[in-house]
This record gives structure tokens, C-alpha cells and sequence, in this order.
């Protein structure tokens, strides 16, 4: 493994753990605000803008920024360099990994190169974070009684490290169609990936999550309707793969696989519901899955006449929801947290049901929406 030397330019040795989050949250939220500011005049100057009708679904008043996504990664790389939370290497793989996916999605931003092309760079970090040793262990888990050969154990543990992988990159960028909406389930998910890994004793990994939450916290402040800027491919599918990054390197200690194996679909439970109910929807009325459109749950709610703001905070406080329950059945029995989860699934997949029938709504909402 290379050594890696970071100076901790902000960290005093002796601020306690729960101190060093909070500063961590503000050295990334100011830096945010910094860069984004910068992000806005350079995107607008060299016309990187989402303009309004472009396409069907974006129905945003005024030509808008794709700044979020260079906000991000600057953000989040200064933030980390200061505080010197690269000396973690599961933190410094999944900013190598990431690179690929961030190039791809700006170029998106800027040249709509199709969905192909973006599943070949969510494919390439994928791989990198799996030959940087970032993945899913469950295969080779001792808890696992299966007789597979080791090998194959390894193999479908690389499948499925891919497979959570680009499913959860997507699933943030499928999000992304209000303003504010896919960054607040970001940070939501960060600040409870905060806590749990400060519970674990991964103290870096709790950093690194206190700079995600702290730098949706300034990107919020830009992206909160109506936008100022937006996120774009290269802003979401970041922060996606950054998450679902955190969640392979997030080690539970004490509790058993068997009780903790979902935790991280709980916290990333409502991007997850809405790519479920979008590809289902889609591929039930032989629709394109990755053609955007204004069926996501949020446009979904707008129909049940709950209004915008409304829809957004239902979004965001189910993601809460689920956070809080993740936190509380971590330690319980297998039994009990299987049976929780299965009860979460079954309440999920019933509202999907009816969320997917149509007969209920009324006419087509008239939703703002960013790229898909």
C-alpha cells in the first residue's frame, strides 16, 4: 500500500472527536460556498447552461449553471486535503475511483454523450474501486454457509460490488429531477453515515462523511428552488458513487452481517425506491428506462396534489425515517432486523404498487425538473 503524507492544516490533536465533525462540517460548508460562487461565473462564462426546453422535461424558467458537480469534487478534495482525512486509503480510493464518473458526467454536461457512454465510466470506477480493494464482502463472510469455491466467492462479490455500485450512482442522478432534492438526500444520508461510522470507530470515514454533509449543506444553499445552479450528471453521479463508496468501506463492529447487511439500502433507501419505481414503471409500459421523463416520485406525489415543497420534504423525511430505523435495528437481533427490514420492503414495494397506478391521478403536473 503507497504511503500517503497529508498535513492537517484545520485539526487540532486535541479537539475531541465530536468537535472535529462540527469543524469538519464547517471547513466543508464555507469552502463550498467559495467554490460554487467561482463554479457559477466559470460555468456561465464558457455557456456550461441547462436551458430551459431543451428537452420535454426541463421546464426550469432561465438558461442554469451546471456548476454543482465541479463544486462538489473541489469542495470535497480541498475539504479532505485540509483536514487530512486522505491518510484514510479507503477515502483516497474512492477519490481515485470517482474520477472516471465525474469526466464522464461533465462531458455529458456539456456534449449529452448517451447512456452507453456513461455506463462505460460508471463501469471504469467500479473497477478501480474494486482492484483498490473498496467492495461488498458478503460471499466471503464465515457467516455465509455456502459450499463455493473461494474464487467464486471473490467473483460474486465483484458482481455484486458493481451492481450496488452503478445502481446507486444512477439512482442519485434518477433523483435529481427537483431542485434541492437529490442534494438533501445526499447530506441526509452522509450525516447518518457520520454517526454510524463514529459508532463503529471508523473516525475518518466519519470525517469524510461530516465534509459530504457539510458541502450539501452550501450546495443547497445554490441548488434550493429556483436553482441557481445545477448538479448535472457530473454532480450527482459524483455524489452517488460517493456514497455507495462510503457504504462498502462502512464496518459495523459489534453487530452481526446477518442484522447489518441492509443498513446501507435503509439509508439510501429513497433513491433506490424511486430508480425501483421508475425502471418498473417504464419497463412495464415498454417505455425507454434512461429517457427522461416526468414520472419519478416526486412528479408522482405533484399528481396526488401535495404540492412541490410538500413532495420534497415527504422524500426527504422517509429518508430520515429510514436513517433513524437503520440506527436502531443495528444491534438488535437478526431475527428482529430481518423482520424490520422485510416490513420496510413490503410497505415500500405496496407503495410503489400504488404510486404505479395510474387511474389514481389526476392530469400531467406542471414540475420543474434538472437533468436525468
Amino acid at each position: 500500500m503507497l504511503e500517503w503524507k497529508s498535513e492537517k492544516l484545520f485539526m487540532d490533536n486535541n479537539l475531541s472527536p465530536t468537535l472535529s465533525l462540527f469543524l469538519a462540517i464547517l471547513v466543508s460548508l464555507t469552502i463550498m460556498l467559495i467554490i460554487a460562487w467561482i463554479a457559477l461565473r466559470i460555468t456561465s462564462r464558457y455557456k456550461l447552461l441547462d436551458i430551459p426546453g431543451k428537452k420535454p422535461h426541463k421546464r426550469h424558467a432561465f438558461p442554469t449553471p451546471i456548476a454543482g458537480g465541479i463544486a462538489l469534487l473541489a469542495t470535497l478534495f480541498l475539504s479532505e486535503l485540509m483536514l487530512g482525512i486522505f491518510t484514510n486509503w479507503e477515502v483516497r480510493a474512492s477519490f481515485i475511483a470517482v474520477i472516471p464518473i465525474f469526466i464522464f458526467g461533465l462531458w455529458d454536461d456539456i456534449k449529452d454523450i448517451g447512456v452507453p457512454t456513461k455506463l462505460i465510466g460508471q463501469l471504469i470506477s467500479a473497477y478501480i474501486l474494486i482492484r483498490l480493494g473498496i467492495y461488498i464482502r458478503i460471499f466471503e463472510s464465515p457467516e455465509l454457509l455456502l459450499p463455493l469455491d473461494q474464487n467464486i466467492r471473490v467473483y460474486l462479490d465483484w458482481l455484486i460490488t458493481v451492481i450496488w455500485v452503478v445502481g446507486i450512482t444512477n439512482s442519485l442522478n434518477f433523483v435529481d429531477s427537483k431542485d434541492g432534492l437529490a442534494v438533501g438526500l445526499g447530506g441526509i444520508t452522509a450525516s447518518f453515515f457520520m454517526l454510524m461510522t463514529l459508532d463503529s470507530g471508523q473516525f475518518l470515514l466519519s470525517q469524510h462523511s461530516a465534509v459530504i454533509l457539510g458541502a450539501c449543506i452550501g450546495l443547497y444553499f445554490f441548488n434550493s428552488p429556483p436553482a441557481l445552479l445545477f448538479l448535472g450528471d457530473s454532480g450527482s453521479q459524483t455524489l452517488g458513487f460517493l456514497l455507495a463508496a462510503l457504504a462498502i468501506a462502512y464496518d459495523p463492529q459489534g453487530a452481526s452481517q446477518l442484522s447489518s447487511w441492509f443498513i446501507p439500502i435503509l439509508l439510501l433507501g429513497v433513491p433506490i425506491f424511486d430508480v425501483a419505481l421508475v425502471v418498473i414503471s417504464r419497463l412495464r409500459r415498454r417505455h425507454p428506462v434512461y429517457v427522461a421523463s416526468l414520472d419519478h416520485t416526486y412528479h408522482l406525489l405533484l399528481k396526488l396534489k401535495l404540492g412541490s415543497h410538500r413532495s420534497v420534504l415527504i422524500m426527504q423525511f422517509a429518508s430520515l425515517a429510514l436513517g433513524c430505523l437503520a440506527f436502531i435495528i443495528l444491534h438488535q437481533s437478526p431475527v428482529i432486523a430481518n423482520t424490520v427490514f422485510i416490513v420496510i420492503f413490503i410497505l415500500g414495494a405496496l407503495s410503489l404498487v400504488y404510486l404505479d397506478s395510474r387511474e389514481f391521478w389526476p392530469a400531467s403536473p406542471q414540475a420543474g425538473s434538472e437533468t436525468e
